[in-house]
């Protein structure tokens, strides 16, 4: 049984790692994109659960402190894992959302994420353990980001966007750890060694903040434009217009009436 687990918890991962490219590097969107992520989805997510179950035999299997710890570092990872994956999916289906988010099931998984990194944390500090030390950060960080995106009301129209990218790619540097983590050997380093575990984290998290600041500075146009009839065409807005403007439109229905109030200019 186990045996079976390990070689699906394997499958899974070489799914994920064999996707996670295409996602990146195709159109945004498209039916590639969208058909190449659910493959790393779903990849990444029969890694999390199978190294849950793994974990948890490691832990009842090996009593001795060393197969405790990795068991329970082993839980961490992949809760660590199950909140990217789950935050990148379901961020798009609250697009439209303008208020805060309090769905039990996407505050409930940053929430055990938090708890798990307070616990990493005092293990690290108590034991001198700096792996389980610098995880904790990163569990704090990401789950404590989750938590605040979903429980305040979205600060861009574009939100979903930054929240899927930077979730997407925390997916991929976890696929990424695990790959070095399994070959470290094979490149003569040892499996608990920083390097391998913070390699890919260290180039990921500045990746992930340029790319989101090229996106905000990309959409920030679209966000403020204004439509080109309403520039060469001076209309006096009928109270409806002016009220509508007031209660705060999206840019597309300003666009949209903006459009209708040079029609209306163009058939005086």
């Amino acid at each position: 049984m186990l045996t079976s687990i390990l070689y699906l918890h394997i499958a899974g991962g070489a799914a994920a790692l064999l996707s996670m490219f295409i996602p990146l590097l195709t159109k945004k969107g498209g039916r590639t994109h969208r058909r190449a992520g659910w493959v790393f989805v779903v990849g990444m997510t029969i890694v999390s659960i199978t190294a849950l179950l793994l974990a948890g035999s490691r832990w009842m299997s090996d009593p001795t402190p060393r197969g405790r710890e990795a068991g329970a570092f082993l839980f961490f990872v992949s809760i660590l894992t199950a909140t990217s994956v789950s935050a990148g999916v379901r961020v798009l289906r609250a697009k439209t959302r303008t208020g805060a988010h309090r769905h039990p099931w996407d505050l409930g998984l940053p929430a055990l994420l938090v708890a798990s990194s307070i616990a990493a944390a005092l293990y690290g500090f108590s034991t001198g353990n700096q792996l389980f030390t610098a995880f904790s950060v990163i569990g704090l960080l990401g789950g404590g980001g989750n938590l605040a995106y979903w429980m305040t009301p979205p600060s861009h129209p574009m939100h979903w966007w930054f929240e899927h990218m930077s979730s997407m790619l925390g997916a991929c540097i976890a696929a990424t750890t695990a790959f070095l983590v399994v070959n470290a050997g094979n490149l003569g380093l040892q499996t608990f060694s920083l390097v391998v575990w913070l390699t890919p984290t260290v180039i990921g998290v500045p990746t992930i903040a340029i790319w989101t600041r090229y996106y905000r500075r990309k959409f920030a146009p679209a966000a403020g434009r204004v439509a080109p009839e309403t520039k060469s065409t001076e209309v006096t807005p009928r109270r409806g217009d002016t009220e509508a403007r007031s209660a705060g439109g999206s840019p597309a229905f300003s666009r949209r009436l903006g459009t209708s109030g040079a029609r209306r200019a163009s058939t005086r």
